[in-house]
């Protein structure tokens, strides 16, 4: 006979399952959602301002165009925040599921308020022990921001009801794109100012005065920005109770359970004891969890890794894309806030338009149509649009067709966030059991900024012109653009084929998608064909 208390302890988790919606899941949704606003705000901003710091600390006395970072530094610049977000990942991932989610989700936004901070107000007295110091702040930045992905995507899972559990993880992730755009409007913003109140010249007409000395405080503004949203949201985290799942199926705590779930469900519940399963004793890379999760954490790994070598290709070198199709004017035409401007601009029309739709189309649409047929959508028509980009470069690259180019780059962002880019973030914390969830999340998130840093420091090099002679300075020659953006469309072509290797979770609960409640329904089973022999 099964222990009698198997049973309640499904009871419990069943009535969090098939709970109405309530004002705390959107509360949750906000909560959760501002520590992502920040991540995408602080990891996407700084491919704003790294042309600005060129022309400040790199502009060489009498030449003929104005300073960029140096192939070295331009690469550490933008992928020391994801070398850091990995290694985050991996720690918090893995620290969540030993202390607990609430236990650790206070530390993560402390070090991306104070690091956002120290990133504006790096110091030295040359430019090298200038990126040096900005590199070291934004190493740690990135690994808070990499506690975000699996502690909030637990979070907000382990709170959800099945119904509309997809859509509430969507929602938080969705807050990236807010964070995408409010660098843009904020880079916008800053640089309208600067520029009302220190006129400059274009470098060609006056190389020292398109730099005014006030420009070194622009950049350092729109990176410590990032901190005041985590900052606001600080004291409610702390408030959040641990998730119920957590405590009743990993610390065992069946009062406790009781209590938080009361406190989300806003109703009394008969208190429950929790015992151990023999479902629940295999250990995380054990035969017992390779045979049930090793291709699914395979598959959710090695698609958030495509995906992330296309994605962060895109999102950090858009500024490159859009001079080299001349949507941008020649860096030597504008002044540094003229060039910061323009950017700016370019980059929040492409989030307005063709990102945050993408997010939050995912959100109405998940629970409905699934996460299988998305990933699968979305890396489909990212595949399409780079081809057609690829194969069209030339006419895409005249003058009177970048309308044509921007409007099809525009769409393989809103297939991107109406797609991978999404359900990437949602399957993983569904799929794995409760004990290791915060940590294979981290785990496969982690995958997803070794993509990340392939796509950033791989296309820095790859997308030169193949012609040495008209390389960024200090740069090899490369493959060209229209021959990298072949190569993307070839990456999510194999991102598509793995996705046949993650489930489909819609409309189901945790512990049937983990297996964590595959022994109590066999002991049930054996139970009543007892009963009927009886």
């Amino acid at each position: 006979m099964a222990n009698d208390q198997d049973q309640p302890q499904l009871e419990v988790l069943t009535m969090l399952d098939a709970a109405k919606t309530q004002f705390y899941h959107f509360r949750a949704v906000v909560i959760s959602g501002m520590g992502f606003f920040t991540d995408s705000y602080d990891l996407f901003c700084i491919s704003l301002v790294t042309k600005l710091l060129g022309r400040i600390y790199y502009t060489v006395p009498g030449s003929p165009k104005p300073g960029s970072l140096p192939p070295n530094v331009a690469a550490a610049v933008n992928g020391v925040a994801l070398c850091g977000t990995l290694a985050g990942q991996l720690f918090f991932g893995w620290l969540g599921d030993k202390l607990g989610r609430k236990c650790v989700y206070g530390i993560t936004l402390m070090l991306m308020v104070g690091c956002s901070l120290f990133s504006g107000l790096s110091f030295g007295s040359s430019p090298t022990s200038v990126m040096a110091t900005l590199c070291f702040f934004r190493f740690w930045l990135g690994f808070g921001i990499g506690g975000d992905y699996p502690l909030s995507a637990t979070i907000m899972a382990e709170y959800s009801n099945k119904k509309t559990r997809g859509a509430f993880i969507a929602a938080v992730f969705a807050m990236q794109g807010f964070g995408i755009l409010a660098g843009g409007m904020v880079a916008i913003i800053v640089s309208t100012i600067f520029r009302a109140l220190y006129p400059a010249q274009p470098y060609s007409v006056n190389p020292t005065g398109s730099i005014p000395a006030e420009v070194d405080y622009v950049w350092r503004i729109i990176l410590m920005f990032g901190a005041l949203p985590a900052a606001l949201t600080y004291y409610w985290r702390r408030k959040m109770p641990e998730t119920p799942r957590y405590t009743a199926l990993v610390a065992k705590d069946g009062a406790k359970a009781c209590e938080d779930m009361s406190k989300v469900l806003n109703v009394d519940i008969k208190e429950q004891k929790v015992v151990q399963s023999k479902a629940t004793s295999f250990g995380l890379f054990s035969k017992e969890f390779m045979r049930r999760h090793g291709l699914h954490l395979l598959g959710t790994a090695a698609c958030w890794f495509l995906l992330d070598i296309a994605y962060y290709s895109q999102n950090l070198f858009q500024k490159d894309i859009f001079s080299a199709v001349g949507w941008l004017p020649s860096a030597k035409s504008m002044s540094a806030l003229d060039e910061l401007f323009k950017i700016a601009r370019a980059q929040t029309l492409i989030a307005l338009c063709g990102t945050v739709p993408g997010y939050w189309v995912t959100v109405f649409l998940i629970d409905r149509i699934g996460r299988f047929l998305i990933q699968l959508i979305g890396f489909f028509f990212m595949t399409a649009f780079m081809f057609v980009l690829a194969f069209g470069y030339q006419h895409w690259i005249q003058p009177e067709n970048n309308i044509g180019f921007i409007v099809i780059y525009g769409l393989t962002f809103f297939f991107a966030n109406f797609g991978p880019n999404s359900t990437t973030f949602v399957v993983p914390a569904e799929i794995f059991p409760a004990r290791f969830r915060s940590t294979c999340h981290g785990i496969s998130a982690a995958f997803g900024k070794a993509g990340a840093i392939v796509g950033a420091f791989g296309f820095l090099y790859a997308s030169q012109n193949q012609d040495k002679a008209k390389t960024d300075a200090g740069f090899p020659a490369g493959i060209g653009m229209k021959n990298s953006l072949l190569v993307l469309a070839v990456i999510n072509i194999i991102g598509l084929l793995f996705t046949f290797l993650v489930p489909e979770s819609k409309g189901k609960s945790l512990e049937e998608m983990s297996r964590e409640n595959e022994q109590q329904e066999q002991v049930g089973d054996l139970e009543n064909q007892v009963k009927a022999i009886v």
